[in-house]
């Protein structure tokens, strides 16, 4: 599939949209589909915490969201425009629900915005399709 990048307008509406993108995409990668609920409800939290960053602001430079199919994870980036010195809409809030579903999470403050990466691994790719690619996971060794 490759990447998907998705930009919305910050409005509250428009977080359903993206989740149910995130969800049909992770479905399209192989994720397992318990991994499919954690995918939907990390990136409704983490793009529901940047409309409200772009509105506490009164911003109205797009939300952007950057889904990745790459041979071994699916991985989805959620990218804000609020200074590094934002406050939390809800302080921890939202970042404790991400961190708290996605095992592999970074979070990034920039003078630019926000980013809010989140990894997912897809169990079904890590025979065929990686082995074809060359591609070693992350978490295996050569032998």
């Amino acid at each position: 599939m490759g990447a998907v990048e998705l930009r919305f307008t910050p409005l509250t509406s428009h977080v359903r949209t993206a989740r149910m993108v995130a969800s049909t995409l992770a479905r399209r990668s192989g994720l397992e589909a318990e991994a499919l609920d954690e995918v939907r409800l990390a990136v409704g939290e983490s793009c529901a915490r940047a409309v409200a960053i772009h509105r506490s602001l009164g911003l109205i430079d797009p939300i952007v969201v950057v889904f990745d199919d790459g041979p071994v994870a699916f991985s989805v980036q959620v990218e804000d425009r609020g200074p590094a010195d934002t406050p939390e809409p809800e302080p921890g809030l939202s970042l404790a629900v991400v961190t708290g579903l996605v095992d592999d999470v970074v979070i990034e403050r920039g003078p630019s915005g926000h980013r809010v990466r989140m990894v997912w691994p897809s169990p079904h790719r890590a025979g065929s399709e990686v082995a074809a690619a060359g591609v070693v996971a992350p978490d295996v060794l050569p032998a």
